[in-house]
């Protein structure tokens, strides 16, 4: 098997992952506070990653690697968890997975910025009609009703874009897991004390529900995810696979929907299958 379907399977298996961070942020938000979530599941998921990197003796990073694992860090581990918690306080996590079909486009541009890929015109066309069904629905759902949401999970999706890439560039020369486990650790001192800072004053009242939310985020969405689409990523392409976060919407709402008892329209799954469609093009052209 060559490179590059290596790439894809391993991004198809990050992206399954993934799809259940939102629900899974969700039932987390209903008792834990956002900011709370957000440096606890950090700090789980740096201790774990800390444990690799010495049980699998684990080289160092290079000077020239701080800055990009910091960039990395800030866009994956810190900006995109906190944005999305924040937002899921404002909107459903079905309504809040529509937007997560903007993130192949976020990550194709910054592909472009900071990865040195060039892409095929054809290829932004279908990237753009992608990205154009998502803000439609969100225009048609009355995207004014809950602005604060939205606007933070447009704030979400840019950095994480930008996280994506920086850390994909940097899987070539470090390895996938070895980037999100490095970009963890370099977070940890401040989200640590963080952590503590943030501490709920009571545990009386948080739920099962809450508790495996925390648990599936901590563990599946900030590391192992990660070591699948960082690899993916680095073998396949940014830009290519990078589309393959089309198809997320897709399984985030089953999920929803099965978990959460959220109700799916008509509308999110028309949107979901022609986003999903612009996926065959893209690939095609990147």
């Amino acid at each position: 098997m060559d490179r590059t379907a290596i790439g894809w399977i391993n991004g198809f298996l990050g992206v399954v992952i993934f799809s259940g961070s939102l629900p899974a942020t969700r039932l987390a938000v209903h008792d834990f506070d956002p900011l709370f979530l957000t440096m606890a599941r950090a700090t789980i998921a740096a201790i774990l990653a800390g444990l690799m990197l010495m049980l699998f003796r684990q080289r160092w990073p290079e000077k020239s690697d701080i800055v990009p694992l910091i960039v990395t860090a800030f866009g994956v581990v810190i900006g995109f968890p906190l944005l999305t918690a924040l937002a899921l306080q404002h909107v459903t996590a079905a309504h809040s997975i529509v937007f997560v079909g903007l993130l192949p486009l976020a990550t194709a541009i910054f592909a472009v910025l900071r990865g040195g890929e060039r892409p095929k015109p054809a290829f932004w066309l279908f990237s753009i009609l992608g990205s154009a069904l998502v803000v439609g629905f969100a225009l048609a759902q009355g995207i004014t009703a809950a602005p604060l949401g939205d606007a933070l999970m447009l704030g979400a999706i840019i950095v994480c874009g930008l996280g994506y890439a920086e850390g994909a560039k940097l899987s070539r020369r470090l390895g996938g897991w070895q980037v999100i486990s490095w970009a963890l650790v370099i977070s940890l001192p401040v989200m640590a004390v963080l952590l503590v800072a943030f501490w709920p004053q009571s545990w009386n009242g948080i739920g099962a529900p809450a508790w495996a939310g925390l648990a599936y985020v901590s563990v599946f969405s900030m590391l192992v995810g990660f070591i699948f689409w960082y690899r993916g990523l680095a073998l396949g392409g940014i830009a290519a696979v990078g589309q393959l976060q089309l198809l997320q919407p897709f399984f985030g709402l089953a999920i929803a929907a099965l978990l959460l008892g959220e109700y799916v329209s008509p509308a999110m799954i028309a949107v979901t299958l022609g986003i999903v469609a612009c996926v065959a093009g893209a690939k095609r052209f990147a």
